[in-house]
């Protein structure tokens, strides 16, 4: 389970983050909603310790998250940041391997090994495994990089904007495989989306957030209701259930 508590963070005279605390409840799927601005992508980049925060605490398994060692807690949490930039040539196969690099230092065992190509087979990449990154499209290396963090095999899995570049059948794709990894291996699995209908029907719990503030947080049905995702986004929002799922229908 990941504790956020009393979080802030601030850039200049601007709290990005403002007092923000919350609970992830482990092997579910919590999806960050918001917004542009809204604080989501620096929350999580704190909750991984990509940047620190100015005051508060995050605790993973009831502990600190600054008082635990760099190499352990890459074993434990994984996380793709929305940008990502490598400036050596690569192949698919290449970059899925270096998310064993807190197991195998460089050195890929047949464990490893193993990890890779499970990862490939989830993302649908065998066919273009040898090939380099810079001669992908930007889907295609979106899928490398989220495959990367799937073969680190961590309890934590943290993604920004995961669907970023991704069609419709890669975007559900992306999202079933995130399902699995939650449903069957109990990993826990935090996103920040842009797409509500994504998150209403993949998402176990939803954390709105605006302003550097949480506003409203709890089960996916309890947040996919119209006023209350009008009170984030400041626009009208229509609920339809279609096959079970709450689908908003905001374009009119």
């Amino acid at each position: 389970m990941v504790e956020v508590k009393n979080v802030t963070k601030s850039y200049g005279e601007k709290k990005v983050v403002n007092n923000v605390s919350l609970t992830v409840q482990k092997g579910k799927i919590t999806s960050f909603i918001g917004p542009n601005g809204a604080g989501k992508s620096t929350l999580l980049s704190i909750m991984s310790r990509l940047i620190s925060k100015d005051s508060g605490h995050v605790y993973i398994d009831n502990e600190e998250l600054t008082d635990q060692n760099n190499s352990e807690l890459a074993k434990k949490i994984s996380i793709l940041k929305q940008t990502n930039h490598i400036s050596i040539r690569l192949t698919v196969r290449d970059l899925v391997g270096f998310g064993r690099f807190p197991y195998s230092k460089g050195r890929l065992t047949k464990e490893d090994k193993r990890y890779v190509d499970e990862a490939i087979r989830y993302l649908e990449l065998e066919s273009m495994q040898d090939q380099f990154l810079d001669k992908l499209s930007g889907g295609q290396r979106q899928r490398a990089f989220i495959a990367m963090v799937v073969a680190q095999n961590t309890d934590y899995v943290l993604l920004d904007e995961p669907l970023n570049n991704l069609d419709m059948k890669h975007s559900v794709q992306i999202m079933k495989v995130l399902k699995r990894l939650a449903s069957e291996l109990n990993k826990t699995i935090v996103i920040v989306i842009h797409d509500i209908n994504f998150a209403s029907v993949y998402s176990d719990y939803i954390v709105a957030l605006k302003d550097g503030e949480v506003v409203n947080q709890g089960p996916t049905e309890e947040i996919m209701k119209s006023n209350v995702l009008e009170g984030i986004y400041e626009i009208d929002m229509d609920i339809k259930e279609i096959n079970g799922d709450k689908i908003c229908v905001y374009y009119s």
